[in-house]
């Protein structure tokens, strides 16, 4: 039969390398790979599609990211990308003055490194907004920034107590400066006005269409539930799965309520089977651990230091604990669930992996496909763990870079030891640990282009090329798309993706080069062209 679809004319990505030029498609399926001979398959109806060069390769897959919430926020007071504090207010003052009618300044992506010490205070909000209350998570979401109006509302003053899982930032006064850590974001979050069904359906299918115009043709969205105001993304992927609007093919980890226990186990195998529908398949849960190390809520084994390098009594926070851990995941394992943590300090990551460890003890080895996800710390005794227990290591490549938020809210308080245990990708891969990626958007872009540049380089997109971010943890190229690609797709269960491979799902990208052809250091520079799902197009740039 002939081909629906076929490319020809330059390099393809297959698991043995750039081993073929020629690839054909049919019911949105490869058949045929290989060189000249696959243009037998064309026939009078066949889509030729002419490589001229370009590179064809597996769908990127993003192991980590939360596409509704950035979607929303790109319609809100998106304060991605301003660097400065001055930059930052002025984006709030004209957001807010462009919409008079909004009740609430919602929105959210500032850098912790514009504001001295990474808390910006509310007096400097109020300068752009003193009239109605302001509600803004930083870029990586584990804190915000509040002004009095919203501190007003919600009653908080100098008596109200830090929650267990988070902290009121104080002045000297001990009065709220205008920054919440972690829990206590809730405590402004919960009161602003959620986002309807449609809006979070259209944030889907906008942020959907972004990540297609990258070349991602699947996820795992993070947090399938109810998270510090976070509106839940469940119904917005039902409904367009149902519709038929789910273009890409995305997993759901359902979201583990950290302030309740094992009792919960029976409500998410009831949510598992009423949310699969079509390309949406709700087999994970996300368990999140610790918090982040900029603001000194990622769990480590050892206290953090102070500005003077001497030892505090701070470790960070353990939002699950650690005793009980083993038996919820033991018990998530048994049931079929994948657990899908969030590990990001080098305590959390041993949890993580004790609590797995535990699991394959009492469950024998599985498919459930545990990963941990972050891990910006690891101590270097949890490394071989991860091949040992069969446990993924999801990176978000992007972080691993020297930057403000690196070099002066991280390393000074963790210490040169521990600094050097961040992000070690390439100590991971030679342990014999299978890598996934994602990039944990709206944190960080979503562009695994740009990720893969960092992964390769350890060196930030457009950054200084001397300043390399601990080297031996770089990647190669080919070992950096194959944590995009098959390394995300096993994470995903979707084994029938992430490789050009005769029989599997016609999941394609076409770059506008052969990146392989290109000095490493120009990575981040290429595009995506061309994007498809099923062998049907879903995104083409504009000539």
């Amino acid at each position: 039969m002939p081909a629906d679809l076929l490319f020809t004319g330059g390099p393809v990505l297959t698991p043995e390398g750039r081993t073929a030029t020629a690839v054909a498609v049919a019911g949105g399926r490869i058949v045929a790979i290989g060189h000249d001979e696959v243009r037998e398959l064309a026939g009078p109806r066949t889509e030729v599609v002419e490589l001229d060069g370009r590179l064809l390769l597996p769908g990127f897959q993003d192991a980590h990211v939360h596409p509704i919430p950035a979607g929303l926020e790109l319609g809100q007071c998106d304060l991605t990308g301003t660097r400065t504090a001055e930059e930052t207010v002025a984006v709030v003052r004209a957001y807010a003055e462009a919409h008079p009618e909004r009740e609430w300044i919602l929105g959210g992506g500032w850098s912790m490194e514009a504001f001295e010490g990474g808390t910006p205070t509310k007096a400097l909000l109020d300068t752009a907004v003193p009239d109605r209350p302001v509600y803004l998570p930083n870029r990586d979401h584990h804190g915000a920034w509040v002004n009095s109006r919203a501190l007003e509302l919600t009653g908080i003053d100098a008596a109200t107590p830090d929650p267990d899982d988070g902290r009121i930032e104080r002045d000297a006064a001990g009065e709220p400066s205008g920054t919440l850590q972690e829990g206590a974001m809730q405590l402004v979050g919960r009161l602003t006005p959620p986002a309807t069904a449609a809006d979070r359906l259209a944030a889907l299918l906008h942020a959907q269409r972004h990540l297609h115009a990258l070349g991602i043709t699947a996820w795992q969205d993070a947090l399938v539930g109810d998270f510090l105001g976070m509106d839940d993304p469940a119904g917005a992927y039902v409904a367009a799965a149902r519709e038929g609007s789910l273009t890409a093919r995305v997993r759901g980890a359902l979201w583990w309520d950290r302030e309740r226990g094992a009792e919960q186990i029976p409500e998410l195998v009831e949510k598992r089977t009423a949310l699969s529908h079509g390309r949406f398949r709700a087999g994970s849960v996300k368990l999140m651990l610790d918090g982040v190390a900029e603001n000194g809520t990622a769990a480590l084994l050892h206290p953090y230091l102070d500005r003077c390098g001497c030892a505090t009594a701070n470790r960070g926070k353990s939002f699950i604990d650690a005793r009980h851990l083993p038996k919820y995941v033991t018990e998530l394992d048994a049931l079929g669930f994948q657990c899908h943590f969030h590990a990001l300090g080098d305590r959390a990551v041993r949890d993580a992996l004790d609590a797995v460890e535990a699991a394959r003890t009492a469950n024998g080895p599985g498919d459930t496909r545990p990963h941990l996800a972050h891990l910006q710390v690891v101590h270097p005794d949890d490394v071989p763990r991860f091949a040992r227990l069969g446990a993924t290591a999801n990176i978000q490549p992007l972080w691993a870079a020297h930057e403000p938020q690196m070099d002066e809210l991280t390393i000074p308080f963790l210490g040169s030891e521990r600094a050097a245990w961040q992000y070690p990708f390439g100590a991971l891969l030679r342990s014999g640990a299978r890598l996934a990626a994602g990039s944990d958007w709206p944190v960080s872009s979503p562009d695994p282009l740009q990720g893969i540049h960092v992964a390769v380089n350890r060196v930030a997109p457009g950054g200084d090329g001397s300043r390399v971010f601990l080297p031996r943890q770089r990647l190669t190229l080919t070992e950096a798309l194959t944590a995009y690609t098959a390394g995300s797709a096993h994470v995903n269960h979707l084994d029938e993706t992430g490789r050009i491979r005769v029989g599997a799902l016609a999941d394609l990208v076409v770059l506008d080069r052969d990146v392989f052809a290109e000095p490493v250091e120009s990575i981040a520079d290429a595009r995506v062209e061309l994007t498809y799902v099923g062998g049907e197009m879903v995104y083409a740039a504009r000539p």
